[in-house]
Parts: C-alpha cells; sequence; structure tokens
C-alpha cells in the first residue's frame, strides 16, 4: 500500500512538473498553506471533513459559509481546477489534516478543457486515485458526481460537456456502487431539459450553483458525511 501511495504521488508531482503553463504554483499549494497550519493547530471538536474540488466548492463556502461552519467542515476548493490539480495537493490538503471523510468533487473543469483536451480515462484516474490516497491513510472517502453543464462561458469551443458529464458520472458511480463506497448524485436534481443543463432556477451561468443550488446539495452531502462517519465500513478497493 505505501508503494502505491508513493507512486500516485509521484504521478501526481509529475504532472505538475510538465503543464504547459509552467506556473511557479500549479497545484495550488500556497492557496490553503496558511488555513491548513491554523488546522493543525487545533483539535476538533468534531470528526473533521473535507471538501475538495473547484470553484464549485470553493462558492459553496462565499455563498453559504454557515453550512461550512455550523458542522465544522473545511472547504479546500480552488477555482478553475481539474481533477490532476487536487490529486498533486490532496496530500496537504486533505491527508496531512486527518479528516475522518472526505468529498471529492471534480471533473467540471477537466470537461471544459482548462488545462488541454479532455480524457475521460485521466479525469477517472485521478478521482480513483485520490480516492485511493484517502482510504491508505485511514480517511472515509465520499465520492460525488460531476455537476450538470450544457456550455461553459469561457470556453464557447466544448459544445460536447453534457455528454461527456453524463459519461463520467456513470463511469464514477459504477466505480462507487462495485466497490461498496458512497457516491452523492448532485447530477439528477439539478439537470433539466434536452440539453442537460443545470436548471437556472439554481444557476446564474449554467455551471455555478447559485445559494439555492446549494440547498438542495446540502441535504445530499450531510446524510453522506453522517453515513460515513457512522459506519465502520467504507468500502474496500478492488484490484
Amino acid at each position: 500500500m505505501k508503494k502505491l501511495v508513493i507512486s500516485l504521488l509521484v504521478a501526481a508531482l509529475s504532472a505538475a512538473v510538465f503543464t504547459p503553463a509552467q506556473a511557479q504554483d500549479w497545484p495550488g499549494f500556497n492557496r490553503y498553506a496558511e488555513k491548513n497550519a491554523e488546522a493543525k493547530a487545533i483539535t476538533p471538536t468534531l470528526p473533521r471533513v473535507i471538501l475538495i474540488g473547484d470553484s464549485i466548492t470553493e462558492g459553496w463556502y462565499r455563498h453559504h459559509q454557515e453550512f461550512f461552519t455550523s458542522h465544522s467542515y473545511l472547504g479546500r476548493g480552488i477555482s478553475g481546477q481539474v481533477s490532476t490539480q487536487m490529486l498533486a495537493r490532496f496530500s496537504e490538503d486533505v491527508i496531512a489534516l486527518a479528516p475522518k471523510v472526505v468529498v471529492i468533487n471534480a471533473g467540471t473543469n477537466d470537461v471544459a478543457e482548462n488545462q488541454g483536451p479532455y480524457n475521460e480515462d485521466r479525469t477517472f484516474g485521478s478521482i480513483i486515485a485520490m480516492v485511493r490516497l484517502a482510504q491508505a491513510n485511514g480517511i472515509k472517502p465520499i465520492m460525488t458526481s460531476v455537476l450538470p453543464a450544457a456550455r461553459f462561458k469561457w470556453r464557447p469551443s466544448v459544445t460536447d460537456g453534457a455528454p461527456k458529464i453524463a459519461a463520467l458520472n456513470a463511469r464514477l458511480q459504477a466505480f462507487a456502487k462495485e466497490n461498496g463506497l458512497i457516491y452523492v448524485d448532485y447530477y439528477t436534481p439539478l439537470v433539466v431539459g434536452e440539453e442537460k443543463a443545470l436548471n437556472s432556477a439554481y444557476s446564474n451561468d449554467g455551471v455555478h450553483p447559485t445559494r439555492d443550488g446549494y440547498l438542495v446539495m446540502e441535504p445530499l452531502v450531510v446524510e453522506a458525511i453522517n453515513k460515513a462517519l457512522s459506519s465502520k465500513k467504507y468500502g474496500r478497493l478492488k484490484k
């Protein structure tokens, strides 16, 4: 298992080194460095739960901070990130904080081609790598669906996002079921129409939820987190 963890971390760091953008902090290590240090310095009164993701997770805290503070959840979302970037920072933003549960939401920006052409296998593999890293460190992982999106305003060239999201979600859900993992389906209550878009009642831009959208998502993830915290077993990945 240690060899597996080392291999996954090496793969993540390799992805960070060979990014075309060559950004100085491509994984976003500095984004939560100060907050992580603060979290390490205290003993939480409730079981620590971390939500890792992109702007959907980051915006969640901004739109409804009370949801996080009232449950003592920690948000570790970084706008614009793809799954490989989350994998690269998973050790610092999740493992090092020793949570009981981690909720993983990734894939939107992969489909939107924020870091180059979309590759379903690579995105799926990065998400599963985070799941494996969590379990290797005694953290219960919760897998979640990618939210619906028919268009990405910042990437108008991507016109087939909806079927790609549906295909990735089907694959993630099947994997979770096969391995006895908890899976949260945000997609079904938020999707609308033949284009499989994010319902405009819950979004202003077709990608990011408004507060009303997050209010739909919150009871779903709370139920999943409580289930994970109360369960002594949470699935073992098949080889």
